[in-house]
This record gives structure tokens, sequence and C-alpha cells, in this order.
């Protein structure tokens, strides 16, 4: 019988009503799948990359009661009237990319890029597009792909 996953949950609270519909949404589906999860709140989207780095490099350096196996990244940015928002954009997802390059990490992508909030809300409720349950059933299904090439767990 195959391991049990257990995923990191990275949850970005500069929205915090949105991401809770965010990790709503990414609970139901790990639950669903019967994968076990740990929350980590960070100040924003930015620090998403930062936070699975160091949960990487832990497990490597301590003995951990438990290592994840997959990371979901959660979070909104929206578009402000600056630059500040592409910036944000995308260096977060260029961080988690080379992350999951360089480490074969199975990484689900929900961190919303929206103009507006009415927009964020349409993509993080799970009645609607429910885009935390689609990160995490990401996350799982590369999981899958994993443990097809023989890479988990590891």
């Amino acid at each position: 019988m195959a391991e049990r996953p257990h995923v990191m949950l990275v949850e970005a609270r500069f929205y915090p009503a949105i991401t809770d519909e965010l990790v709503r949404g990414a609970v139901l589906a790990l639950e669903e799948a019967g994968a076990g999860y740990e929350r980590f709140a960070v100040p924003g989207a930015f620090e998403i990359p930062a936070a699975i780095q160091m949960a990487v490099r832990a497990r490597s350096f301590t003995t951990l009661p438990r290592r994840f196996d997959g990371f979901v990244a959660l979070g909104c940015v929206i578009r402000g009237e600056t630059s500040h928002y592409d910036l944000v954009c995308q260096e977060s997802a260029r961080a988690l990319q080379e992350l999951a390059l360089r480490y074969t990490l199975a990484i689900g992508y929900g961190i919303l890029t929206v103009d507006n909030e009415a927009q964020a809300w349409e993509r993080a409720r799970v009645e609607r597009r429910n885009k935390g349950g689609d990160a995490a059933r990401a996350c799982l299904r590369m999981l899958e792909l994993k443990r097809h090439f023989n890479l988990f767990p590891r």
C-alpha cells in the first residue's frame, strides 16, 4: 500500500478572506484524496517560495517528525496602481517553478493574479472556479507522477 501523502499548504495572508476560501478548497480536495497536510502562513505571495525552500532544507538538516511530499502555494495578488503587482506575480511564479525543477518538487500553484477583488472571488470560491482545490489536485497529480518514476516517497 502506498504511503499517504503529506502536503505543506503555504498561505499568503495579504488578502485573508480570499486566502481562507482558497485554503477551504485545497483542504477539501486533500481530505477527499486521503492526504495529510499542515498549514503555514506567510505575509504575502512573494514569501511563499522562501517558506517552501525552508521546508525543503529543514528536512535535509533536521529530524522533522514528517517530511512534506508536496506543496500547495495559495494566495492572491490584485493589480494596483504601481508595477509592484508585476514584480510579485512574476517573481513568485518564477521562484516556485525554479524550486520545482531544482528539487523535483510537486507544487500546486494556487496564487491568484487578478485585476480586481471580484475576479479573485470568482476564482477562489469553492462553489465557482475553486482554484484552491485545483492547486491541491495538481500537487497530488504531480505526486502520482513522481511515484510513477520512483521518486516518491523519497
